[in-house]
């Protein structure tokens, strides 16, 4: 019946810098730092020529990774810090680029049954290739290796070259079913000219993504198996999107449920001159998240007629046979209006009904939390007013019999800041609350979490 809250900057190396300087002296994606102007020319120079392939920030601070034992804080850029999940200290600094050929990842891993964790990353015009790379991280290592990083054991699966060698696609996270891979290349892409000249520019690397809503999205499906992509081409429109909630195969159809925009409205407010005071007149959101379910049937009559439709599920989303053999698919709307969706991970890449979400409204700030259901489209909710909860994490019961057997945690910050923040447990089932523990601290909105049964902590 108690609780503990305990918070800590992460120490990385990023941090160490800005704080001893007393300013910014380390690149992020939106804000470029530069060097102290009484250095001489020839150091200038050089600062310039080394942006080129910025060496990148290790301030990790959008989710938590699980890798054997072991817990690691991760952003998008190449480094991931190794925390103790217990006191939260910073231990010992990771660069996938050490070990795989990737300048920047996903901060979503996926786990699989044996506890491997599998991620992508973009490798940036190596060997003058711009190629996406999946890779996989052992859960284990052989016990004679055992002093040695686990990630010299990384392997990659496959990958995928990019459509354009010099605008590779932006992505946070991809998709896993059973038997593949799921990869969008989504027409918000990266220029890497501009990137490569954003230093000298000064201007952030951010600045660098732009949307093409005249393109295409691509669907790349990758056999697990034979680490082989499918040939045949799908695509959908332009469309923008951020996370996967979950994908599944079902009489040779891959099924996937992404929350998708129509631009990249979201993205740009996050700039910090976006953020003002009058933060809620001045940012409406040009395009609402949706929930979009696509069915791709990878097993279909190669001699269907260009026109014909594909799909033999009960669903409105359709595959279209087109001309050049392609196959053009539109999505069924499950709903509106969530985000940072999270499910029952013993679920993932399987059959699944439930979703647990954040529900937003003109802005990206979460004003309640939702339980969705994809059969019935029924939509549990809790909120109050003044409240604003981060992402939902879902916790199954240890005797879980059914999927949403278990609770679902939520921090939630209010509006006045002499009114505390608290963390409220849910019942998964009926979104009931079954208690709340008030935190006297300052707390801020995050972005994703883990939750970590005590059979998971190593004693150290």
């Amino acid at each position: 019946g108690e609780v503990y809250y305990r918070s800590k900057y992460l120490r990385s190396d990023t941090y160490n810098c800005n704080i001893e300087a007393n300013r910014i002296v380390v690149s992020e994606f939106g804000t470029m730092a530069y060097p102290d102007p009484c250095k001489n020319i020839f150091a200038k120079a050089f600062s310039y020529l080394s942006h080129t392939i910025p060496e990148f920030t290790d301030n990790c601070l959008i989710n938590i990774m699980k890798s054997g034992d072991d817990f690691y804080a991760t952003s998008e850029t190449n480094f991931i810090r190794k925390i103790n999940p217990q006191t939260l200290d910073t231990l010992e600094k990771v660069d996938y680029s050490k070990y795989v050929a990737v300048n920047v990842t996903t901060s979503h891993p996926h786990y699989d049954s044996a506890g491997n964790t599998l991620n992508m990353g973009t490798s940036i015009v190596d060997k003058g290739k711009t190629k996406y790379v999946l890779f996989k991280i052992p859960s284990s290592v052989p016990e004679q290796e055992k002093k040695k990083s686990r990630f010299k054991h990384l392997e990659v699966v496959c990958t995928i070259p990019s459509r354009s060698l010099l605008h590779p696609s932006y992505y946070h996270s991809f998709g896993i079913t059973e038997n593949y891979i799921i990869f969008i290349e989504q027409p918000f892409r990266l220029d890497i000219v501009k990137m490569a000249t954003a230093y000298i520019r000064g201007v952030s690397w951010a600045s660098c993504l732009a949307f093409n809503k005249d393109e295409k999205t691509w669907f790349h499906f990758v056999d697990r198996k034979t680490k082989k992509e499918v040939s045949t081409k799908f695509y959908t429109d332009a469309l923008v999107f951020f996370h996967h909630i979950n994908a599944y195969e079902e009489d040779g159809h891959i099924i996937f449920d992404i929350i998708a925009y129509a631009d990249n409205s979201l993205y740009d407010m996050f700039y910090l001159k976006n953020l003002s005071e009058d933060f809620e007149e001045k940012n409406k959101l040009t395009s609402f998240p949706t929930c979009k379910r696509f069915v791709v049937p990878l097993q279909y009559d190669k001699d269907a007629e260009v026109g014909s439709h594909l799909v033999t599920l009960p669903s409105t989303a359709t595959a279209v046979k087109e001309k050049d053999g392609s196959i053009y698919c539109q999505p069924e709307v499950l709903c509106e209006g969530i985000e940072l969706p999270r499910i029952n991970y013993d679920y993932n890449g399987k059959k699944y009904k439930y979703v647990y979400a954040t529900k937003v409204q003109w802005s990206p700030v979460p004003v309640k939390i939702a339980k969705f259901n994809t059969q019935t489209k029924e939509m549990l909710q809790w909120g109050e007013d003044h409240c604003w909860p981060s992402e939902p994490i879902f916790v199954p019961s240890p005797d879980a019999r059914e999927e949403d057997d278990g609770v679902v945690l939520t921090c939630v910050v209010r509006t006045d800041p002499k009114e505390l923040p608290f963390l409220v447990v849910l019942d998964a089932k009926t979104f009931t609350e079954l208690g709340r523990a008030t935190v006297d601290v300052e707390m801020h909105l995050d972005l994703h979490g883990i939750f970590i049964p005590e059979r998971d902590l190593k004693t150290e």
